[in-house]
């Protein structure tokens, strides 16, 4: 249950944000990829566990540089990052005890972030995007 809806709410966000122009600015997936990666920090938070803090850190400090990086010269680095996430759930919890972590959470995000990621490859693939400026033509 959760992959399915944590695909539809991607895709929902995803079509959401093109009807209304909020993916028009480039920064909108990268700001995307800074969000989901937060969630297990805030997860770990809630454990109160230290370890798992200071892991959840780690990996949230590689998604910020994937977003910014992204955001600054090729957007296919955050849609790498978003469907990178989704990988990191999967094996997230052989990777650190968190017990923060809802039981649902893993495969919800994981479903999220690779639809997302998809929906930004998509959009990348039907038109370049420059290093700077709009995803899309204006409308």
């Amino acid at each position: 249950m959760g992959y399915a809806i944590g695909g539809l709410l991607a895709l929902a966000v995803s079509l959401f944000a093109r009807f209304v122009g909020l993916d028009r600015d480039r920064a909108f997936y990268p700001t995307v990829l800074i969000v989901v990666g937060s969630y297990y920090v805030l997860f770990a938070v809630m454990g109160g566990t230290a370890t798992a803090l200071a892991i959840e850190l780690i990996f949230l400090a590689a998604f910020l540089l994937a977003a910014v990086v992204g955001f600054k010269f090729n957007l296919w680095i955050a849609a790498a990052g978003l469907a990178g996430h989704g990988v990191l759930d999967f094996f997230h919890a052989s990777l650190v005890s968190n017990a923060g972590v809802p039981v649902w959470w893993p495969p919800f995000c994981l479903s999220y972030d690779v639809i997302a990621g998809g929906c930004l490859a998509f959009l990348l693939w039907r038109r370049p995007v420059p290093a700077r400026g709009p995803l899309a033509d204006s409308r």
